[in-house]
């Protein structure tokens, strides 16, 4: 027999791409009044009306992104020869005219290989959408990254209904709640959002999505009793964010296998707990580049340091930063939370400025 042949049949998945945070169940448990919500702001699209400009808000991996796909593909479902949904993530577009050709080639429109420029970009998207005449929701996650880098980008989007028949909604998504407060005041009056706040999973709500999460991918009868506990109550100690238990399960599993085992159990919870930590923080430093990436691979394993030693270490290892623009990265680096940075009088030496790694993901802004 082949070796890859036995390799081929899991004797504890039924679907293991379920487990992916990519994955979009048919069922979200403890979400349908926001389901709801999101819903009646997208339903005028459905007529040829002007959809509700929906900003929707709460701490990472609480379902915000989940039950935005969600209600887009439903959207998309009911509704496919009137409108047309894209879901994007600014992290990746978070320029105008990066953001401008996704939305255009995701409509389905090549684009010259000369770059154009922003202007032109903003025509040639209003010529796609009078020709398609059809309505037009973008969904746009972690819009903070758009509105920090080039929130020009935002009033390009919000001016496209003057000249359209066909009406565009936004829908934006963000981790916090005053990512508009500083934008051009012609960018906020244009907005006329409705916010939707997504509140933090308790236990058993937790328990509820990953006990639904595992009908899907395990066979009947692979998850003892107490694994899903152990992974929701890890969960909920890591900020409430949903894909932390389901690395838990992930890995739990992954033991389970290497063990020859036919069900998971709570010893190979409890052996890959110290393991999983926050999903979104290492998210977030997987995109990063450049000199935040130098910063954040300085910072990993050192559980605090002053900014006088961080700045000799960093100008040591890499090219050379004045000390204005290494505040800067490190500021932007503490807003999108991935490092602390904490004043205090120590000894006799005056104020310091202390710098650490965030391990679990907090919110500063």
């Amino acid at each position: 027999m082949n070796v890859f042949q036995d390799l081929q049949e899991s004797r504890i998945y039924k679907n293991e791409e379920a487990l992916s945070t990519e994955f979009l169940p048919d069922f979200l448990p403890h979400r349908d009044t926001q389901i709801q919500e999101i819903a009646r702001n997208l339903n005028p699209a459905t007529n040829g009306r002007k959809p509700q400009n929906t900003f929707i808000v709460g701490s990472p991996g609480i379902g915000k992104t989940c039950v935005t796909k969600f209600v887009f593909r439903e959207l998309q479902n009911f509704a496919d020869e009137k409108v047309d949904t894209i879901f994007i993530n600014t992290w990746d577009y978070n320029t105008g005219p990066a953001l401008l050709t996704k939305i255009v080639i995701e409509l389905g429109y090549p684009l010259p290989r000369r770059g154009l420029s922003k202007d032109e970009m903003v025509e040639k998207l209003i010529e796609v959408l009078k020709k398609k005449n059809k309505s037009l929701v973008i969904g746009l996650d972690e819009i903070d990254q758009l509105v920090k880098k080039d929130d020009s980008a935002l009033y390009d989007l919000l001016r496209i209904n003057q000249y359209v028949n066909s009406p565009v909604g936004l829908v934006m998504i963000s981790n916090y709640d005053d990512i508009f407060a500083a934008v051009e005041p012609r960018i906020k009056s244009s907005l006329d959002i409705k916010e939707i706040k997504f509140k933090s999973y308790s236990l058993q709500e937790m328990k509820d999505i990953l006990n639904e999460r595992c009908k899907e991918v395990f066979r009947a009868g692979v998850v003892q009793d107490g694994v899903v506990l152990l992974c929701a109550n890890h969960a909920v100690n890591r900020g409430g964010d949903v894909r932390v238990g389901l690395e838990c399960l992930r890995k739990a599993a992954k033991v389970c296998e290497e063990e020859d085992n036919d069900k998971i159990i709570v010893k190979h919870v409890k052996k890959i707990l110290p393991d999983v930590k926050s999903v979104k923080l290492g998210i977030m430093q997987d995109r990063l580049e450049g000199i935040d990436k130098n910063i954040v691979e300085l910072l990993k394993g050192k559980d605090e340091i002053t900014f006088t030693e961080f700045e000799e270490g960093y100008n040591k290892t890499y090219e050379p930063l004045s000390h204005t623009s290494l505040k800067e990265h490190l500021d932007d680096l503490e807003n999108i939370g991935l490092v602390g940075m904490d004043e205090s009088r120590k000894g006799t030496q005056g104020r310091k400025c202390y710098i650490s790694l965030v391990k679990h993901k907090r919110f500063k802004r």
